[in-house]
């Protein structure tokens, strides 16, 4: 499948801008199961300072924001094709042992309530199948609700909700997996939906390391695992670590964030 990704996040501060940086993680890379064709990034009100591979092979971008401005824009766009791999990353590459994506984070460190969880779905031999039944409790204990929880919510703290987003959702599976001593690892990135091409903001979903088949993913949200309609942009041991972007800045703060995003699948000529 051919997919053809548009997103453009704009910033409108206060007052003017003294100092601001950004880190951007927002480069998708060709690995198993997609393949970018290409990929552009373009500013407004900010420059590009210096590009890099961070400890989880994100392609990163940092750049600083114009003196004096009092919005920034970053537009990207790009056209990666894609295969149904059904959810199978594979073998583990990169610098970081297997173990990092064992170790808790503050968004991810489980409860009383979590260990119940991983209590209910535990104890059999075929993890991925384990895997799947915890996605399963994690939907049904956790709707679906936008506005209810930010980008500083806790595992424990949506599951505490009941309420969440996808961010949420991928949370608290890393959390339960890495109790049961399974690997875990956020991702963020993007996915087509099947009725609509203009979306409000990006997917995340977790991606669980099972003997046999290396890096399996988990949309928790969906209930399926990533197929062609997924593009896997950044991945981290939770949000802090894959955020699409992050930043600092003095003398303005953050008035209004703008998020255009449109995914749609292209035709392939013959």
């Amino acid at each position: 499948m051919r997919l053809s990704i548009s997103h453009r996040t704009r910033y409108d501060f206060d007052e003017p801008v003294v100092h601001g940086l950004q880190r951007l993680r927002l480069t998708p890379k060709s690995t198993s199961g997609q393949e970018v064709l290409s990929w552009d990034m373009e500013y407004d009100g900010a420059r590009e300072q210096l590009s890099y591979e961070d400890h989880n092979c994100n392609t990163t971008v940092l750049v600083e924001v114009d003196p004096g401005v009092t919005h920034v824009e970053i537009a990207c766009k790009g056209m990666v094709d894609t295969d149904d791999k059904a959810g199978i990353i594979g073998r583990h590459a990169g610098d970081l042992p297997l173990w990092h994506f064992n170790t808790q984070t503050d968004l991810t460190r489980p409860d009383a309530a979590m260990r119940a969880l991983v209590d209910r779905v535990s104890g059999g031999d075929d993890m991925l199948q384990t895997m799947h039944a915890l996605s399963a409790a994690i939907i049904d204990a956790v709707r679906y609700e936008t506005g209810t929880t930010t980008s500083q919510t806790t595992a424990s703290e949506a599951l505490g909700a009941g309420t969440g987003v996808c961010q949420d959702h991928a949370h608290i599976f890393l959390g339960c997996a890495r109790i049961m001593k399974v690997p875990a690892r956020y991702v963020s990135g993007y996915l087509m939906m099947n009725d609509r091409v203009d979306q409000e903001a990006g997917h995340a979903w977790a991606e669980a390391f099972v003997a046999g088949l290396g890096w399996v993913g988990f949309d928790i949200s969906n209930q399926i695992s990533p197929d062609a309609r997924y593009v896997r942009v950044a991945t981290g041991r939770d949000y802090r670590e894959a955020a699409p972007i992050t930043g600092i800045s003095s003398g303005g703060h953050t008035d209004s964030m703008t998020v255009e995003l449109a995914v749609a699948q292209q035709t392939v000529d013959q």
